[in-house]
């Protein structure tokens, strides 16, 4: 078999393969980005602070917004907000405030950077207390993911622990941390599993 003719028929294959996986309903086929998301990332307990940080934020930015909108713009959130430095966004001022107002690579919506600014505070004095967001946020489960059987329409847009873990945010500071961004926000860190019984990341994570 000639070489391209070899490496075609492999493409085919893994593209093959990739359509027939069985992923979550809500995993967009069309975007290699989401799709990669939702395979690596989406449900895998998370324990990197700066990651952690970074998605409290993100999720935050997604309020009356696609999930999918936020993804795609992660890379851009990560270069305007130096690499979710909270040292350094915690000493933003007007001038940085305005130059992000103008990034089209954001969600520009002042509410939302000023929230950063706001969570980059708080997430510094839970620090200066001893803490980690990593430490913090899983003793709620007490280092274990929850692992969840919904069925298809049975997923909860928020839950009695996402009440509580976003209530204790709010009084430590954080803004954009109502219970349904937070129980989303605890799917994407893992530390629940929502993957879909059939889902083939479900066995995975």
């Amino acid at each position: 078999m000639h070489t391209k003719t070899k490496t075609m028929t492999i493409t085919a294959t893994i593209a093959t393969t990739i359509a027939t996986i069985t992923r979550c309903s809500w995993a967009n086929p069309a975007n290699p980005r989401y799709l990669a998301y939702h395979d690596t990332e989406w449900g895998v307990p998370c324990h990197d602070e700066r990651r952690l940080f970074e998605m409290l934020n993100l999720e935050g930015a997604q309020a009356g917004l696609s999930w999918e909108t936020i993804l795609n713009k992660r890379e851009t959130y990560r270069a305007a907000f130096d690499g979710w430095d909270a040292q350094k966004i915690a000493a933003y001022g007007p001038d940085k405030v305005a130059q992000l107002l103008l990034d089209p690579g954001i969600v520009r919506n002042r509410l939302k950077v000023a929230a950063a600014i706001t969570n980059a505070q708080a997430y510094l004095r839970l620090r200066a207390e001893g803490q980690t967001l990593d430490s913090f946020l899983w003793a709620y489960v007490d280092g274990r993911p929850i692992v969840n059987n919904w069925q298809p329409g049975q997923f909860p847009a928020k839950t009695a622990l996402s009440d509580r873990l976003s209530k204790d945010l709010a009084k430590r500071g954080f803004k954009f941390v109502g219970s349904t961004i937070i129980y989303a926000y605890m799917q994407g860190i893992g530390m629940v599993n929502d993957h879909a019984p059939t889902c083939f990341c479900r066995a995975g994570h």
